[in-house]
């Protein structure tokens, strides 16, 4: 992918949109993690803890960025990232990370959560970066940052304005898409058809939309009357 393109920036913004709307998970790990330590070493906890799942969270994409060049894996990359775009909005999720008493011991916890919680990330950035190493790279360098120091911030935001969510799930949804179009032995069907290959992009989209907004009613009104 050349620099300075419109392709090599929107995937870019796509990679660093994904990071962003995902951090949430990441900003609750760190706070369950460092809740009990004292003021002094909560700040080093969560610094080290993010440059450790930061590390694991480099090598697992640029490895899945390798294997998606094996026939087949970017479908089923790209429908496993549908289901990941449609969770993103109607499910709740658990978060039962114990606190620790130790620094070492709350930045291992940081480390470990984020690598079994990351895998929707890893996957997303991947397919985002089409095969190009450097995206990835660069997109982490953005994002990583904002995520460590403004992981808070992200939530409140989230909070204050759910659109973002949608957003965020939106970027998912047309990512998964690109994948499956990209596909190798499929890519031929749909160079041809080009009608067909935005028709799957917009059904992707409003599908996951559509579908994770009812789905979110749907539980918020059972929680309610509840």
């Amino acid at each position: 992918m050349d620099f300075f393109t419109v392709e090599f920036f929107s995937a870019l913004l796509s990679i660093v949109i994904i990071d962003l709307v995902l951090a949430g998970d990441n900003a609750i790990v760190i706070g369950l993690a460092a809740r009990n330590l004292p003021k002094e070493l909560q700040k080093k906890t969560i610094i080290w803890g993010s440059i450790g799942a930061i590390l694991i969270r480099a090598v697992a994409t640029l490895l899945v960025v390798w294997l998606l060049e094996i026939p087949g894996l970017l479908l089923g990359g790209g429908l496993i990232l549908l289901w990941i775009a449609y969770k993103l909005l109607a499910e709740e999720k658990q978060h039962d990370i114990k606190p620790s008493q130790s620094l070492w011991g709350a930045i291992r916890t940081i480390i470990i959560a984020d690598a079994v919680m990351g895998l929707d990330n890893v996957l997303a950035v991947a397919g985002a970066a089409h095969g190009d190493f450097l995206l990835v790279i660069i997109g982490l360098l953005i994002s990583v940052p904002i995520v460590v120091w403004g992981s808070t911030v992200i939530l409140k935001l989230i909070e204050r304005f759910p659109w973002i969510i949608y957003l965020g799930a939106g970027v998912l949804a047309y990512t998964a898409a690109k994948m499956i179009i990209d596909e190798p032995f499929l890519e031929t069907f749909f160079t041809a058809n080009l009608w067909v290959k935005w028709m799957l992009i917009a059904v992707a989209v409003l599908g996951v939309l559509v579908a994770g907004y009812v789905k979110k009613k749907r539980v918020t009104k059972a929680v309610t009357h509840s």
